[in-house]
């Protein structure tokens, strides 16, 4: 019975994506000019800004986990703040703040430096974009490692560098791996915010906006499925492994 009940939420999710083989021109199949720049430059960008979104979240995520202080609260609503912030919104924000009449954009401007419509701007763009997400995956991955395990090695004399990474990290692995693939498809999909406040350079979403706009529907095709290939294999291997580990026998 179930089963027959999950049948329209299933099919309304995949409707999209079956019409998408049906719809594209197969027999022309190729990419615009300039979308191999667009995807260079997501690719390429995001390989920076995914490691600025570990080292920034993973510590505010441990701490988020681990702290008792009544500061935690008011932590956790920073970080949702601009998860729920429209994206546009947000981008507008980041202008007010980084761009050359900002308040920290001023100052960069004053050593000769700029944050708005290049490639750092583009990097902020997608931090902002994703590290909410990411923050509040691993928070998650960490609160799931028993503090008891942690206490028994401070007990036993391990160092806390050496707690975090042979004990803390390898236990939360999985939860990271998927706070991970979720910043990974908003970083390499980010287009609001990439849009208001870094328009060059073109990542890949900017670029479907610009093809769809001058030449149509059927212009898009080739990028969408590229952008689907680039953005879905981390996720899908993310969940195919944990429901792997799942299975093991403990």
């Amino acid at each position: 019975m179930s089963r027959w009940l999950a049948a329209p939420a299933l099919l309304l999710l995949a409707l999209p994506f079956i019409t998408l083989i049906g719809v594209t021109p197969w027999h022309g199949f190729h990419l615009a000019y300039g979308d191999w720049n667009s995807v260079a430059t997501s690719l390429g960008l995001s390989c920076i800004s995914i490691p600025c979104i570990v080292l920034l979240g993973t510590p505010l995520s441990l701490w988020l986990a681990r702290t008792t202080s009544f500061m935690r609260h008011w932590v956790e609503i920073m970080v949702l703040i601009p998860l729920l912030t429209p994206p546009l919104a947000l981008g507008i924000l980041l202008i007010s703040v980084y761009g050359p009449y900002g308040a920290v954009g001023g100052i960069i401007a004053r050593l000769g430096l700029s944050l708005t419509n290049n490639a750092g701007a583009f990097v902020l763009a997608q931090i902002y974009g994703a590290l909410p997400y990411y923050v509040m995956s691993a928070r998650v991955a960490f609160e799931g490692v028993p503090p008891t395990v942690e206490e028994a090695a401070k007990v036993l004399g391990a160092p806390p560098w050496q707690i975090l990474i042979r004990l803390t990290l390898p236990l939360a692995r999985q939860g990271l791996a998927t706070g991970l693939a979720i910043a990974w498809v908003r970083v390499v999909g980010e287009f609001g915010i990439v849009l208001v406040f870094s328009y060059f350079p073109q990542g890949i979403p900017v670029k479907l906006y610009i093809n769809l706009q001058n030449d149509g529907i059927d212009a898009v095709y080739s990028l969408l499925w590229l952008l689907l290939v680039v953005t879905l294999p981390f996720p899908l291997w993310c969940l195919a492994s944990s429901r792997r580990r799942l299975k093991q026998p403990h």
